[in-house]
């Protein structure tokens, strides 16, 4: 595999490619921002054109889509903000070049096999399989699906035993295809489902071949040096002690309570963790077992339960960083 160099200057940098344009750009931004790392784009003509605030050592590339994906593959950048899709589509074996380092929450596709709804028989990859094979004995010719997404197409037939058809490369509206008679099937990205049903077609009932978000990708193949991963840390540190932050509650009790036995039941039985607390018994608590604990604290004898939120929450460890060294075979 070929890696490209870095640009002069950036050799130790931590290089993140972001969207360049439209609504994967903004919330890529939006992502970061909320973590406290403002993107920050610099006029100038250089490849780099950005950074993140308060994280020193970390440059912005701005780039499209596709270039994320192949850039992640040949190592010339740490992180890149694309869709699952993408990378599963255009790496062989994607597990082995990239981490998954945090789906983002936005940028969501369903990749998807469709039909035309006069298909009334016709519900499942196998009746597709079936399908095929009479239209081959009956036309002389295979099936053909329309796609923008060979690979992914190809593996999720061998999949389902399915061989009995060929690949029309879409270059357009894949949706338009059957209508338009240059192909019998597609396979395409959906949200709604509206485009389809306007052009009717119906997803089959296994046909998700990926449900799809935007990620938080990391290479596998890039020159993680030592300033390189120090900036990944503090990135990865601030971004997961916000998550920690939106998805958990401090929960304060007071009054005449047994200690020992309600943190061996609240953090056993609810999943928190007990907090240091000279007078309030204080637990860090998902968001979603906040009325279950404060019931239990009232029940146990709590005079008042209190519900504190953080800006962050930074733990002794940070999960996603330790993920990430795991994959890249390092030494904590």
């Amino acid at each position: 595999m070929t890696r490209r160099k870095q640009a002069k200057g950036y050799q130790d940098a931590l290089i993140i490619g972001i969207p360049s344009k439209g609504r994967l750009q903004e919330n890529a931004n939006g992502f970061f921002a909320n973590a406290g790392l403002k993107v920050k784009q610099a006029p100038g003509g250089r490849e780099y054109v950005g950074r993140l605030s308060g994280i020193d050592n970390v440059a912005v590339a701005f780039l499209s889509a596709s270039e994320i994906v192949a850039r992640l593959e040949d190592g010339s950048i740490h992180f890149g903000v694309t869709g699952e899709d993408l990378i599963r589509e255009n790496l062989e074996d994607a597990d082995k070049v990239v981490e998954f380092v945090l789906p983002l929450g936005f940028g969501y596709a369903d990749v998807i096999v469709a039909v035309p709804q006069s298909w009334i028989d016709v519900e499942t990859m196998a009746d597709l399989d079936d399908v095929a094979l009479a239209f081959h004995r009956r036309h002389g010719r295979r099936l053909r699906i329309a796609t923008k997404y060979i690979n992914t197409t190809r593996r999720f037939f061998a999949d389902h035993g399915i061989a009995d058809y060929r690949i029309v490369e879409s270059a357009g509206a894949t949706e338009g295809a059957p209508a338009a008679g240059t192909a019998e099937a597609i396979v395409d990205i959906t949200t709604t489902g509206s485009t389809l049903a306007a052009n009717n077609l119906k997803i089959l009932d296994d046909g998700v071949m990926l449900k799809s978000q935007a990620n938080l990708v990391a290479s596998l193949t890039a020159n993680w040096s030592a300033g390189a991963l120090k900036a990944a840390g503090a990135m990865l540190d601030r971004i997961d002690a916000k998550l920690s932050a939106e998805t958990h509650v401090v929960v304060s009790a007071r009054g005449k309570l047994n200690r020992v036995k309600l943190v061996k039941e609240v953090t056993t039985e609810f999943n928190c963790t007990a907090q240091p607390d000279e007078g309030a018994l204080s637990f860090l608590c998902p968001r979603g077992v906040l009325q279950a604990v404060a019931t239990r604290l009232r029940d146990a004898g709590a005079d008042a339960v209190t519900v504190t939120s953080a800006e962050y929450i930074f733990h002794a460890q940070n999960a996603l960083m330790d993920r990430l060294r795991k994959r890249l075979k390092l030494k904590k």
